[in-house]
């Protein structure tokens, strides 16, 4: 006990592969850490883990993050002196119908555009590569080279050996008992062996993490799930090079292991596991094997390795792993507690996130922002619904039946839900309303007539409510359209100094008078996109803040963080208090008018403004604004009257030809316009500059705000990428992610894609990029084409909308 430390500059909490490799990195940054194991390391679900590693994600950064794992892995046996058991045979993935086939060759487009090699085989060529496998039903497959399997818990061995090389003080059979919070500042962590003096915990416990982090109030929505794989004795052909091997539509995966193989998979109906807690001394510890509940799986995987059928099985591993209700991992700063910090819920890839997760993860902690941007993983990404046991364990089911299924263009998740519900919800469904749902709110996304069957049919080809959004989309260009856009994330700040507070916060300058609307972007210091949204100044010292419905725990947590220590600005989120009904079309004025004694002219109520007006006999904040690019309102009302609201718009718009619309019809329209979504289009990687957003920053003032710096380096030596609009032939089927090739070469990929009902054409959205530099004339210089499926075609690009009517519409 005499070297039990009792101060570290960070504290991990677990030592499977992410706490150790999390110590690994923080300890080469110099960190001074301190790593607790409850137990043993790996003794979690580390060391039950199956150890295959690939790294092609459908984000471009998740799969630079899975590739970071390999490069770390190939080097870690060598530095450490300790065995990995890493070795990289490649991996193959096999299509058996043509939907599937479409898919891998958009996957291996995907591979294309993010720098990757990927080859598209024939089943005879793939069946060369895997001589154990029958190919009669095979329509294709892909190999990747550079995936390949380690042993876990050698690899986390080997982390944790870097990590003490390094300096990290590494302790087992210790647990934390409590983490010390005072008045909302993280203190220390008390254990069975003594306190420890801390400013920083990271809780990389795996499974038990949600347990651990609630004791702080910190949520972390994973769910611990029975998941089963067989080895096998030594099979007569299964060399040590034999590549890793998943069969999505057999539901399976396979890899060599000691002359025999691993072959386990991902079932539809999974067994969720410590619904009461997990058992006190769980560790080391394999769950029952249940060998009626592995037999589907078992019987798919006869048709494809007929040698199963004869082969020895060794053991039948049950080990219960966390999943999440997107399929995620869960990294970052927890919103809810300063410093307390998540590396969990890695749906049973953690081995080969693993090596990449915890590099960001220690990046996070110590230099404020991860590497590059992981929103896809960033624990804001989750809200209200999450907090719910029931809700995350009936989300996560489906979530895990669907690991090896279709991931279709579009596709809707169907379990927990409805959850969060609009006060239209219900007149809206009788209308023919189609719903998504995104942070548990159920939104409209298209809206079959009489006839029409109100359900996606999902395919990769030409979708079933394709006509019913191009009705829309011509609605909102000639008539008027109504979109429920209650789910918006609505924040009041206020405060005697609230506008200083947001002008350091926002790009774009918020110092107009009241009834002023600005769109702004907010920056990091690398002039990075973190948030995207419209900010109206509705009193002295108040502003209304909405932005998107997924961005609700981000956007709240990244303005609350930055306003400047001291001044007096309060942030409150207010989403529930309103609903929203956006008006948009060349018609919206005179349906509005007909509704309000205000004045909705033009002079009146010019764009990027915002007043209060009254409807119906409902106080209603009309923001005339517009993401659709047509002349409109959002009308933000009280929940309460929204029904109300709702039933004088569709009376007063049925002689203009307003009807419903939804959220597909948006993404058409905007794509027309070339308005940018954050997320895929714009985020912490790109700079307003670089997206062509330019125009919404101060630099033109002399006011300081953050990222201000790194906006005017670019101002003056220019920039490496620019976002562009692409488009193809209406037949050509875009949904993202497709190579853009720059006369021949590779520069980039689309950032969102969908087709334009008004220029009939197929549209794109990417940047073209230039490590050199690249100027709007190089852009438009350029010849172009974009891969799609494994082919390309010819594209044209432009920098500016490729709808604009020169009127009054959007224009004051």
């Amino acid at each position: 006990m005499s070297d039990f430390p009792n101060q570290a500059r960070a504290v991990i909490v677990g030592g499977g592969i992410v706490g150790c490799s999390t110590a690994y990195h923080l300890a080469d940054l110099g960190w001074d850490v301190v790593l607790l194991e409850r137990k043993k390391l790996t003794s979690g679900t580390t060391f039950h883990a199956a150890g295959l590693v690939g790294q092609l994600r459908s984000n471009a950064n998740i799969t630079q993050l899975l590739g970071y794992s390999v490069d770390l892995y190939k080097r870690l046996e060598a530095e450490t002196g300790q065995a990995t058991g890493w070795k990289m045979n490649g991996g193959l993935r096999l299509a058996c119908n043509a939907e599937r086939w479409t898919e891998v060759k958009r996957q291996a487009t995907t591979a294309h555009s993010f720098g990757l090699e990927m080859e598209l085989l024939t089943p005879s060529e793939a069946q060369e590569l895997w001589p154990l496998m029958q190919v009669d039903d095979v329509v294709g497959a892909a190999f990747m080279p550079t995936d390949g399997q380690a042993n876990p818990s050698d690899i986390t061995l080997s982390l944790a050996k870097g990590a003490r090389q390094k300096g990290t003080r590494i302790f087992e059979d210790t647990k934390v008992t409590e983490v010390i919070v005072e008045n909302g500042i993280i203190k220390g962590v008390e254990t069975e062996k003594g306190r420890i003096d801390t400013p920083i915990v990271i809780a990389c416990c795996g499974q038990w993490t949600r347990q651990f982090a609630k004791q702080v109030g910190v949520n972390v929505p994973l769910v611990p799930i029975e998941h089963q794989y067989m080895v096998t004795d030594q099979i007569d052909g299964v060399t040590p090079d034999l590549p890793t091997l998943r069969d999505p539509d057999r539901l399976t995966y396979y890899k060599e292991e000691v002359g025999g193989l691993v072959m386990g998979g991902y079932e539809a109906n999974p067994i969720l596991w410590a619904k009461n807690g997990i058992p006190k001394d769980f560790h080391y510890t394999l769950l029952d094997s249940n060998f009626d509940h592995f037999e589907q799986l078992m019987e798919l995987s006869l048709g494809r390795v007929p040698a199963l059928e004869t082969a020895g099985i060794k053991t039948l591993t049950n080990g219960p792993e966390s999943f999440t209700p997107d399929g995620n991992f869960i990294l970052g700063e927890a919103p809810e507690l300063r410093n307390f910090f998540v590396g969990a819920g890695f749906n049973a890839y953690g081995i080969a996130a693993g090596g990449g997760a915890g590099m960001a993860l220690a990046e996070w902690v110590a230099k404020g922002a991860p590497p590059y941007d992981l929103w896809a993983v960033d624990i804001r990404r989750f809200g209200r619904p999450h907090f719910d046991d029931d809700w995350i364990r009936a989300r996560t089911y489906e979530a895990y039946g669907k690991h090896y299924t279709m991931a279709w263009p579009h596709e809707e998740h169907s379990s927990a839900r409805p959850c969060r519900k609009s006060p239209l919800y219900d007149a809206l469904k009788t209308q023919g309303a189609v719903f998504g749902e995104k942070l548990g709110w159920e939104r409209p996304n298209w809206f079959a007539e009489p006839g029409e069957e109100a359900r996606d049919i999902y395919t990769y080809q030409t979708p079933n409510w394709h006509d019913a959004v191009a009705r829309e989309h011509k609605a909102a260009r000639e008539a008027a359209v109504l979109f429920d856009q209650t789910s918006f994330a609505k924040f009041v700040l206020k405060g005697p100094e609230a506008e200083a507070a947001l002008g350091w916060i926002a790009a774009n300058d918020v110092r107009g008078p009241v009834g002023t609307l600005t769109y702004t972007q907010m920056l990091n210091d690398h002039g990075g996109i973190e948030c995207d949204l419209t900010c109206a100044r509705t009193a002295p010292d108040e502003f209304y803040i909405v932005t998107g419905t997924g961005y609700a725990t981000h956007d709240f947590d990244h303005i609350a963080r930055n306003i400047p220590q001291g001044m007096d600005a309060q942030l409150v989120d207010v989403t529930s208090a309103y609903a929203v009904l956006s008006i948009m079309g060349p018609r919206a004025r005179d349906i509005v008018q007909a509704l309000t004694h205000a004045d909705m002219g033009n002079d009146a109520f010019p764009f990027g403004t915002c007043q209060m007006i009254a409807i119906a006999g409902a106080p209603v904040r009309a923001l005339r604004v517009t993401y659709v690019g047509e002349l409109g309102w959002e009308l933000h009302v009280p929940t309460e009257y929204a029904t109300a609201v709702h039933g004088a718009l569709m009376q007063a718009g049925e002689p203009h030809g307003l009807c419903n619309a939804g959220y597909r019809a948006i993404e058409t329209l905007r794509l027309e316009k070339g308005y940018r979504a954050w997320a895929s289009d714009i985020g912490p990687d790109h700079t307003p500059l670089e997206a062509g957003l330019g125009w919404a920053v101060k630099l033109k003032t002399n006011i300081d705000f953050r990222g201000r710096s790194a906006c005017a380096a670019q101002t003056e030596n220019g920039v490496k990428k620019i976002m562009a609009t692409f488009t193809t032939a209406p037949g050509v089927i875009l949904s993202g992610r497709e190579t853009i090739y720059r006369d021949g070469a590779r520069c980039g990929w689309l950032s969102s894609a969908g087709f334009g009902h008004t220029v009939q054409k197929s549209i794109g959205m990417g940047y073209v990029r230039d490590a050199s530099g690249i100027t709007r004339a190089d852009v438009l210089n350029g010849q172009y084409e974009l891969e799609v499926a494994g082919e390309r075609v010819p594209a044209e690009a432009c920098l500016s909308a490729l709808y604009d009517p020169k009127i009054e519409k959007v224009k004051a």
